[in-house]
């Protein structure tokens, strides 16, 4: 068993790193309370994809965001203009800046992180590019719809939107991890004096030429996702956007700001084990290096929401790095993905605000669609229903392929 730093969280003598805004767009909600109610619900995003034509592919189903209005949140610049992942990255930012009822005139020349963290980009408004210049030809070319392809958007556009004038916006693009590395990226930037403020998360769009990727892989679920379950089948895969608004203490607390959870501190490895097989070492590595940098020790963890795929081979690889750090008894470990479907660079961000959430309205999410656990996961996912629980800390995993592990630990604000 690793054990962690000193117990006495947070540091003594380093800025604290508080949330106090969370923008949700996901398959089972949109907003933070209705995701909230979802969660505890033990809601299902699953429904068959219509985002794209799934012609010749045996299996269909999917987790879209559905019911969501991009002129609701985006104001200020021309939605046309906007790739689909972008569109979602702008309106999970807005929300989360009204969510924490921060002045815009205040942030508009303060400086300010932006970090968006994604897997595909703008891959799917990419596909329909092609399949147009295929069906029409190169002569039907159309500089708007190439101009809304660039992956940078997915941050840039947030700081046009919102007249950020002094922001540093960054694209994440570490894979189905991004938003937890966003998130550590934003805590660094506060906790080192450069910014009081940092909009975080990640954002994906549903695309064909991920989906068949996973389904050449054979890791795309005929129908419903199964996290730790011994009949479990692979992946469904999801959209959404999660951003959180990061806050130093002292800036929160000064203008009276609803406080969710602190960020108690992250971790990150890189094994570049295998371009897709999960390495255990790497990840118990990565879960150890969150808990030190947060002065946490393993005893003090109340939950886990765990990577939790849905493919044998990564539901397996991560209980037993999680056992590898916490022994024969680790916490409840809940898998969110069962829920959302696998919302790519949005999804450690959708979980950590799932983490938040839980914190604030203390309850645990549950797996749900489970049916029986597989002895080589051997942990206690909660299945199909949630718990009340009262909640200190709380471990957020992101994984994804090359072995980019990232880790961030929430904790309720003290």
């Amino acid at each position: 068993m690793a054990t962690g730093a000193a117990a006495d969280h947070p540091p003594a003598g380093r800025r604290r790193v508080v949330v106090t805004g969370v923008g949700v767009l996901s398959s089972i909600g949109i907003g933070a309370d209705e995701f909230a109610r979802a969660l505890r619900e033990g809601r299902s995003g699953v429904r068959p994809i219509t985002v794209f034509d799934t012609d010749g592919f045996e299996h269909r189903n999917g987790c879209e965001v559905v019911g969501f209005d991009p002129a609701e949140w985006i104001r200020n610049l021309d939605i046309d203009t906007l790739g689909k992942a972008t569109g979602f990255s702008v309106a999970a930012a807005r929300m989360a800046v009204e969510d924490a009822g921060l002045p815009l005139d205040r942030l508009r020349d303060e400086p300010v992180l932006v970090a968006i963290g994604t897997t595909d980009g703008e891959a799917y408004d990419l596909d329909r590019l092609v399949e147009s210049e295929l069906a029409d030809g190169p002569e039907k070319y159309d500089p708007v719809a190439v101009r809304r392809v660039s992956a940078i958007r997915l941050s840039t556009a947030v700081a046009q939107e919102l007249a950020l004038n002094r922001a540093e916006a960054s694209t994440v693009a570490t894979a189905c991890s991004a938003g937890n590395y966003a998130i550590g990226t934003g805590l660094d930037a506060i906790r080192s004096g450069e910014v009081d403020v940092a909009l975080c998360g990640g954002a994906d769009a549903m695309c064909r030429k991920t989906f068949a990727g996973f389904y050449r892989l054979g890791t795309i679920a005929p129908d419903r996702c199964q996290p730790f379950d011994v009949d479990r089948k692979g992946i469904l895969t999801g959209e959404g956007a999660g951003v959180l608004v990061l806050e130093e203490l002292g800036s929160a607390l000064r203008r009276g700001a609803r406080i969710y959870a602190e960020i108690l501190g992250f971790g990150l490895s890189c094994d570049a084990f295998h371009p897709v097989a999960p390495n255990q070492a790497g990840v118990a590595r990565c879960i150890d290096l969150a808990l030190r940098d947060a002065g946490v020790t393993p005893d003090q963890v109340d939950l886990i929401s765990a990577h939790g795929t849905g493919t044998i081979p990564n539901d397996v690889t991560e209980s037993m790095a999680i056992r590898e750090v916490y022994g024969e008894h680790p916490p409840r470990t809940v898998a969110l993905k069962s829920m959302l479907g696998h919302s790519m660079g949005a999804a450690s961000a959708l979980g950590a605000i799932g983490c938040a959430l839980a914190i604030t309205h203390g309850f645990i999410p549950p797996t749900i669609n489970h049916e029986r656990t597989d002895p080589e996961c051997a942990i206690d996912c909660v299945p199909n229903t949630s718990v009340e629980a009262d909640l200190r800390i709380v471990q957020n995993n992101g994984m994804a392929f090359g072995g980019n592990n990232a880790v961030v630990v929430l904790g309720r604000y003290q």
